[in-house]
């Protein structure tokens, strides 16, 4: 979720962006992401408070990263991130806790994410367009990674891929919290104007 006014002010702005660089009317915008138009209005005046799915879905459907809607702009050749500073995006009832660090940039940008899963918590997430590959690192506990239906058990020092367009799910398994690093590939962007 989109913590602070200036966040929201800037995930307003990078929406609106994004939006008139597709081509996409609120409405349209709307149906294909199947947020209602009410939020969307809402969120380009930087009002409510998004949640990751529909930030997700909103993403999807522009055709650009997560962070590329919550980013302001660029601070430099090398970004180095607090663990602090990047807020959690989706927070479970049992603790659990999803926080997206950093995208990087470039024709083919990938988004880093920090999770945290307790023991029984999921996270279901939607397909993502098509070309979108997820890779998870565990590096502490057990979790299940659900994709099209089937189960995955993901345990501390092993890493799972695969494509993010089926249905899946992050569950944490066993009696302690289970910490993995997920990185999003997504696809190339169009080619710029020249």
């Amino acid at each position: 979720m989109v913590e602070t006014a200036a966040a929201l002010r800037t995930v307003a702005h990078n929406v609106r962006a994004a939006r008139t660089r597709a081509g996409l009317t609120l409405d349209e915008l709307s149906r294909r992401a199947r947020v209602s138009k009410g939020a969307l209005v809402g969120l380009e005046k930087a009002q409510g408070n998004p949640n990751l799915a529909t930030l997700v879905r909103l993403a999807d459907t522009l055709g650009v990263s997560v962070s590329a809607l919550l980013q302001g702009p660029p601070e430099g050749r090398v970004r180095i991130v607090a663990a602090s500073a990047a807020a959690p995006l989706w927070t479970g009832e049992q603790g659990s806790e999803a926080r997206l660090v950093l995208t990087t940039a470039g024709p083919a940008p990938a988004e880093v994410w920090r999770w945290r899963l307790e023991p029984g918590e999921e996270y279901p997430s939607h397909p993502h367009q098509a070309g979108v590959v997820e890779t998870l690192s565990v590096t502490a506990g057990r979790m299940v990674l659900v994709v099209d239906g089937a189960e995955y058990a993901v345990e501390a020092g092993q890493t799972a891929t695969f494509d993010g367009d089926a249905p899946h799910a992050y569950r944490g398994a066993g009696t302690a919290s289970c910490d993995f690093v997920m990185t999003v590939h997504l696809p190339p962007g169009p080619a710029p104007a020249g």
